[in-house]
């Protein structure tokens, strides 16, 4: 079976052998420092060895919820904010149907990670039609949005279904003994899963944070669970650079910020991978941004922001460099037809497939970026599958700790988050 792969002749213009090579010092003192659970952070490294060690127990509850929660729920709402829902629906957009789901999975809506009125008022309204369940994801439940959200919509569901019902509607994935989110589930008796206390949120995609609403929809959260794995095996066999993916996009992200490069725009060529992409710039932006240092994690979608993005990208300040996510194989076949009038000018594609003609887009589009002055990274992943969903995030996590440690920082905090809080909450009168 292949693995996603890293292709790095983007940038062997701006980088010698030598400076890669380099960095490998560091690099297996980071990894020694990771695995002996030594370096800054360390209590949060539990992700680290997770996809290996998830007990069967826990992937049978995690499944047999999932079914209880699609036999009674044609919709189901996540309550959370950043990691609390960003990977879940990563993995959720990347593997089901793009349009309004037409195979008998529940549609899943998302609450929590705002505070706008009208969005709420919406949702309220769309969920009186509903048939619905509830999964809130807080570690200790008072994280202001997805706190508002989860009152307004317990509330709600209680008026519509009664407080009895509305329990067995509720699922809550929180800390095993503390805080308000769990103090509320034991007394109303909701089914609980539990976040373990050395994953932080951002990390906590193969914990039931993320593989609960996954197996909602019906993905197959076990063959997610394998590539994690296997990409985890992969990563820890060498530490040689050049042979260890994690390894060689940390340290070239590293020499291409020293050279100037502070943002990364991460590409794809489908819509599908919108959120893998926002969950990326979350892990990345809140890892690394500290101390004054931090690459910027940018996101784009082409061929559509082509027509938006392109220009700035193509000739804006040259402090950018570029990692493409190429899905090698789609699974829908669509063929151009022949026109014989031709008067769009199309006919000398016709008989092609739109992914040769994507292909030739994501050629076309590296070639004049790096003409521009644009160094590019290449992630090619064999398909749009749990596996190779499950292999991208793991290499992702852990090349995103050997970057933050190369620059410097702690990857697992965040205190800069608790700035906006603390004026919020003064000018909102909180005691």
């Amino acid at each position: 079976m292949q693995n996603i792969s890293l292709n790095i002749e983007g940038v062997r213009s701006l980088l010698t052998e030598d400076e890669i090579n380099s960095f490998t010092e560091k690099v297996s003192d980071i990894h020694n420092s990771m695995i002996k659970r030594t370096g800054r952070g360390a209590e949060f490294l539990g992700w680290l060895n997770l996809p290996s060690s998830i007990p069967e127990y826990s992937i049978r509850d995690i499944k047999e919820t999932a079914l209880k929660i699609r036999a009674n729920s044609d919709t189901i709402v996540v309550v959370g904010i950043g990691g609390s829902y960003l990977g879940a629906r990563a993995v959720i957009e990347a593997l089901t149907s793009s349009l309004p789901s037409v195979n008998g999975n529940p549609a899943v809506l998302y609450a929590g990670n705002n505070i706008s009125e009208d969005y709420f008022s919406e949702l309220l309204g769309v969920l009186d039609k509903m048939s619905y369940s509830i999964i809130v994801i807080s570690k200790y439940g008072t994280t202001t949005e997805p706190a508002i959200a989860f009152r307004l919509l317990r509330n709600h569901i209680e008026k519509k279904y009664g407080k009895e019902e509305a329990k067995s509607r509720i699922y809550s994935i929180t800390d095993k003994e503390k805080g308000a989110l769990k103090k509320l589930s034991d007394e109303e008796g909701y089914t609980t899963f539990v976040i373990p206390d050395d994953v932080g949120g951002r990390f906590s995609v193969l914990t039931p944070v993320g593989l609960l609403p996954i197996a909602c929809t019906g993905i197959d959260i076990e063959e997610l669970i394998n590539g994690a794995a296997d990409m985890e095996t992969l990563l820890n066999d060498d530490q040689e650079i050049e042979k260890n993916i994690s390894n060689l996009y940390a340290v070239i992200r590293n020499l291409l910020y020293e050279k100037g490069k502070a943002i990364e725009i991460m590409a794809a060529y489908t819509p599908k991978l919108q959120y893998l992409i926002e969950w990326w710039k979350q892990l990345y932006g809140e890892s690394e941004g500290k101390n004054g240092k931090g690459i910027f994690p940018a996101g784009v979608i082409y061929t559509t922001d082509l027509h938006s993005m392109g220009q700035m990208v193509q000739d804006g300040v040259r402090n950018i460099f570029e990692t493409v996510l190429n899905v090698q194989s789609e699974k829908g076949i669509v063929t151009i037809p022949e026109d014989p009038n031709d008067l769009d000018g199309l006919n000398y594609i016709a008989g092609k497939r739109l992914s040769d003609v994507n292909a030739k887009a994501i050629k076309g589009t590296m070639m004049a970026h790096l003409d521009g002055g644009v160094p590019n990274l290449v992630i090619n992943i064999p398909e749009l599958s749990p596996y190779y969903i499950g292999q991208l995030i793991f290499f992702f996590e852990r090349a995103c700790a050997v970057s933050a440690y190369l620059l410097g920082v702690n990857p697992f905090d965040q205190p800069g988050v608790e700035a906006y809080k603390k004026n919020m909450f003064k000018l909102l009168g909180k005691p």
